[in-house]
């Protein structure tokens, strides 16, 4: 009865704390969007402040991304510059937030909300906590810190398409045309000789050749990209610092090690007689003395 009753308690106390935490989101949002209202953007100040913010090249080297596919290269603007855009933008809710953990997965939903025109988007989506290698194939996650990480970057994508949504696309146009010529005038020497410059290093320094490079990249040499050199700059530093090996990024041809056959018993008793055998060439050796020893052949001192 007593374990009924404290069990009772348990669960009212904790619907309180729901109920609480419930409200508690609902005065914030109140207080979000009265904020928003009272100070709205100023569209043409928010432009110039994303296009400022494009003139930087840590943000320009990351705010493009791209990769092959069926033959062509799919292109679009990064989680990176999205979480630019929605902090220069402004009045605008986003991020990523577990719902539930159950089963061996979680149920995570991403969302941006723009607090001024009411317009939100919203991705629900599950993440099985499972990381695949290629060393040890799926394996099943247990850190929470794993769980944490392998949430976020599953959310990466869903949280930028959220974000995308609610900002208009001439500015997301904009902003990744000046990010593409913050990179074009961030370098001295064309591009077309930095990429020759990369691929002697890449075979100088660690037997990398061309078409190992446009492998990974997936097209030929000559549609490559300035983002594809800042990813390729990025992958030989992580090369050179010991970071990566180079079977993280390429298919290594190694050579097959041969094998001796098992041995069988007779192989055995043959060593064990040939042991025997010199054992006692050993003790027949030991008995010469110092003088024979000086007059063997092969150490020059014997006579013809």
């Amino acid at each position: 009865m007593e374990n009924n009753n404290q069990m009772a308690k348990r669960e009212g106390s904790t619907s309180v704390t729901a109920q609480a935490m419930v409200g508690r989101q609902a005065q914030e949002v109140q207080g979000m969007v009265f904020m928003a209202k009272q100070y709205p953007r100023d569209q043409y100040e928010a432009y110039n402040r994303i296009m400022k913010s494009c003139e930087r090249t840590a943000l320009a080297e990351n705010a493009i991304y791209q990769y092959p596919k069926g033959g062509t290269k799919v292109t679009g603007p990064s989680i990176r510059l999205a979480e630019a855009l929605a902090q220069n933008w402004g009045n605008i809710d986003f991020g990523i937030m577990e719902l539930e953990q159950k089963n061996g997965e979680s149920s995570v939903m991403a969302y941006a909300w723009d607090l001024e025109t009411n317009t939100r988007q919203t991705k629900l989506f599950q993440v099985p906590h499972i990381r695949y290698s290629r060393a040890k194939g799926n394996e099943k996650l247990t850190d929470p810190r794993d769980i944490y990480e392998m949430i976020a970057n599953n959310g990466a994508r869903r949280l930028r398409a959220c974000i995308l949504g609610v900002i208009p696309g001439d500015v997301i146009d904009a902003a990744v045309d000046k990010c593409q010529e913050t990179l074009k005038n961030g370098y001295k020497e064309p591009l077309e000789d930095r990429i020759k410059n990369m691929i002697a290093k890449f075979d100088k320094d660690f037997s990398i050749k061309k078409e190992m490079l446009e492998k990974l990249m997936g097209y030929n040499i000559n549609a490559f990209t300035e983002m594809d050199v800042v990813k390729l700059i990025g992958i030989f530093k992580s090369l050179r610092d010991g970071m990566a090996k180079r079977e993280d990024y390429f298919e290594i041809k190694t050579e097959k090690k041969v094998t001796e056959p098992a041995s069988t018993k007779l192989d055995g008793k043959f060593k064990k007689d040939g042991k025997k055998d010199e054992k006692v060439k050993e003790d027949s050796e030991a008995k010469i003395n110092e003088e024979d020893i000086q007059q063997l052949p092969w150490e020059g001192g014997g006579e013809e």
